[in-house]
């Protein structure tokens, strides 16, 4: 479901007194209309600008269980998406188990050009849009409803988790570990 690439769009706005183009990203249209086209019930936020998933469900004033994290992976010449709570950390042992081949880290370099439509770090954990098998942490699972980055670093889309399951179909896996809050803090 909700396969198929769109073209992306960029507007550009430019400023009267100078020469200088700012690019504005909005949401990718291929995200609403692969939502629209499931007839789900979703919710668009938007939020001062953040790029870290505990500052960001903070903006969005949701429990950072329900947001819903991209981490991208990188195993031989593959990239995978992983998707996991913002108060939870990748845990890279596991992920290698889950695939059954050692991973890594992807780097924004290596990634970046696979997400046109997104900002680097706001990509939407819809991998089967961007033709990334997409990997679920178990936990996630548990929510009633996600929060996840919309392409960009002021917008969110809230769902159910169960109409996310229903479109993207990851896999889910035991990938990551609850970050413990310092003491003190």
């Amino acid at each position: 479901m909700c396969s198929s690439r769109f073209p992306w769009k960029v507007e550009i706005d430019r400023e009267s007194d100078s020469l200088h183009r700012r690019l504005l990203l909005k949401i990718p249209k291929q995200l609403i209309d692969c939502l629209n086209e499931s007839k789900v019930h979703y919710e668009i936020l938007h939020h001062p600008e953040a790029v870290t998933a505990q500052r960001i469900a903070e903006a969005e004033h949701v429990k950072a269980r329900h947001h819903a994290k991209v981490v991208m992976v990188k195993s031989g010449d593959r990239h995978l998406m992983t998707v996991l709570p913002a108060d939870y950390q990748l845990d890279l042992e596991k992920v290698a188990k889950a695939i059954g081949e050692s991973a890594a880290l992807d780097t924004e370099k290596e990634f970046k050009s696979l997400f046109p439509d997104c900002a680097v770090g706001a990509m939407p954990p819809f991998g089967n849009l961007y033709g990334v098998p997409t990997y679920v942490d178990k936990s996630l699972t548990q929510e009633d409803y996600i929060v996840f980055e919309a392409g960009t670093h002021t917008d969110a889309i809230k769902l159910s988790y169960r109409d996310y399951e229903k479109i993207v179909k990851p896999r889910v896996e035991d990938l990551a570990i609850k970050i413990q809050p310092m003491k003190g803090a």
